[in-house]
């Protein structure tokens, strides 16, 4: 794991200047908060607000980032209001937090947007527990989730606003099934029943601390579609979190919210959780559960026990998750992958006819913004395979071919990085072969999405290619050629052409 998060790619440095801006805007936030005078419940509700909205907002355009920040107190005040007025009525609390919760996870069908108000709105109820509001506190509250919001804006859309240097990457849309049950409906179905599991056992546990048995299945549904990634991100926050834990008997407790260093460490945890959260969810955990010892240790509240109780709370809201994705309207993870897998294919046909349309002479092609979409997606493809590529999977033929088929998309994002950054050149020259070699890799990728098997290609012999341009050209090929084989069913059931992945 700690190879996978430090010598994973960074192309253009982008998650070291999330993960700095994140450290910055927050720090600002929290500084703010206490030369306004606040009192530490404020500052840390603060704090909290500004990480949600570095963290969470991610729309394609600075713009629209922007208005989803904007909109964030609208959703998040009153959810933190209701939260403290029923603080001593147990009973409407839990059924509130599971309504909250299944809202939250609704509204991603309405994209980037809807998640993060989902994100916002859900966190602040759970802020409210874990802070133990009282309706007194939120005027204090609310100025300063403003002024945290505020100070983060500044950072972000002023001061360090490296996004209007980079493509415009929409978030491509999950694949989404018709009618009511909707992948989004079935996992706000799923949250809301599996948050119940998690609430009443994580009661059993604990009377004070039972809605972090809650917040583990929130995140466990986060950023996943299928029950293979449901299961997946389940074991990896338990792994994370007792992994922070052991941490936290190193770290925090011999602490015991001295000032200086306990704000070191945070600071140096909230590095990792941005660093860390598009490579390994695992060591996000790990991060997050450093921080909120720490924070418990700034509270006053930290000892062995309290480590302890956060592990087993943690495994009941994974098992909720777990148990809810397994029995209730399932979400078939074949189905999911294949999804992915031919958007990805799509979009290195779209990269290639940028590039090449570039190399022809076009002004108005541009092959970046299909490049970031292309990088994106794969994210996606990895996300779905990795019940197959996990350590623990009990399928050795399955898991090979999963690694297989990754590795060869990873090739084909080579070649079309390459391809592109060659046509940003402007005294490239075209070779003529390029527009063969293009129709040569829509026929494969037409052949490879076929729905009903009709497609087929065949890959003529390449020649060593001088112009760079088709050299990347004839390595997209070969990687579309290789693709064939683990993505059609081999054992007569599937037609070929067809991807499967039931077979990989």
């Amino acid at each position: 794991m700690l190879k996978r998060v430090f010598v994973a790619p960074d192309p253009g440095r982008v998650r070291l200047r999330f993960a700095g801006r994140g450290v910055l805007g927050i720090s600002l936030a929290v500084a703010l908060c206490g030369l306004a005078g606040h009192s530490l419940v404020a500052a840390i509700t603060g704090g909290l607000a500004a990480l949600l909205a570095l963290f969470t907002v991610t729309d394609p355009t600075v713009r629209g980032q922007a208005v989803t920040t904007a909109l964030l107190p609208a959703v998040g005040l009153p959810v933190l209001a209701v939260a403290a007025v029923l603080h001593d009525q147990p009973a409407a609390r839990d059924l509130i937090f599971l309504a909250v919760m299944g809202a939250g996870v609704y509204a991603r069908r309405w994209g980037p947007r809807g998640h993060a108000l989902g994100v916002f709105a859900f966190m602040m109820f759970f802020a409210a527990q874990f802070l133990h509001t009282v309706p007194g506190q939120l005027p204090e509250l609310y100025v300063a989730v403003l002024l945290s919001l505020g100070a983060s804006s500044v950072v972000r859309f002023g001061l360090w606003c490296y996004e209007r240097r980079l493509p415009v990457v929409a978030a491509p849309a999950p694949p989404e099934g018709r009618g009511p049950l909707r992948i989004t409906t079935r996992q706000a179905v799923q949250a809301t029943l599996g948050g119940a599991f998690a609430l009443g056992l994580g009661q059993l546990l604990s009377d004070q601390r039972w809605y972090w048995a809650v917040g583990a299945t929130w995140w466990v549904f986060v950023n996943t579609t299928s029950r293979g990634e449901t299961l997946v991100r389940g074991f990896r926050r338990v792994l994370g979190t007792v992994i922070g834990i052991v941490a936290g008997f190193a770290v925090a407790i011999p602490l015991d919210g001295a000032g200086a260093p306990t704000a070191a460490v945070v600071a140096v945890s909230v590095f990792g959780i941005f660093y860390t959260a598009a490579v390994s969810y695992s060591w996000m955990m790990f991060f997050v559960t450093v921080m909120a010892g720490m924070l418990y240790g700034v509270l006053g509240v930290l000892d062995a026990a309290l480590l302890w109780l956060r592990v087993a709370e943690t495994a009941v809201g994974a098992l909720g998750a777990v148990l809810a994705v397994l029995l209730i309207l399932p979400v078939t993870t074949h189905a999911i992958t294949d999804a992915w897998i031919q958007k990805a294919l799509r979009c290195v046909h779209a990269c290639t006819a940028e590039a090449a349309d570039r190399l022809a002479g076009s002004t108005l092609a541009d092959p970046a913004p299909r490049v970031a979409e292309l990088e994106v997606l794969l994210g996606r493809v990895r996300l779905s395979l990795a019940p197959l590529v996990h350590p623990l999977s009990p399928l050795p033929a399955r898991k090979a071919r999963a690694r297989q088929v990754l590795a060869l998309l990873d090739d084909c994002v080579t070649e079309v990085r390459g391809l592109a950054s060659i046509a940003a050149d402007p005294d490239a020259s075209h070779d003529a072969r390029l527009s063969a070699a293009c129709s040569r890799v829509e026929a494969a990728v037409e052949a490879l999405t076929a729905p009903d098997g009709s497609g087929g290609f065949h890959l003529p012999e390449l020649p060593a290619a001088a112009d760079p341009a088709l050299a990347h050209l004839h390595g997209l090929e070969r990687a579309l050629a290789a693709l064939a084989a683990p993505l059609q069913g081999r054992g007569g059931r599937t037609p070929a052409g067809a991807v499967s992945y039931t077979h990989l």
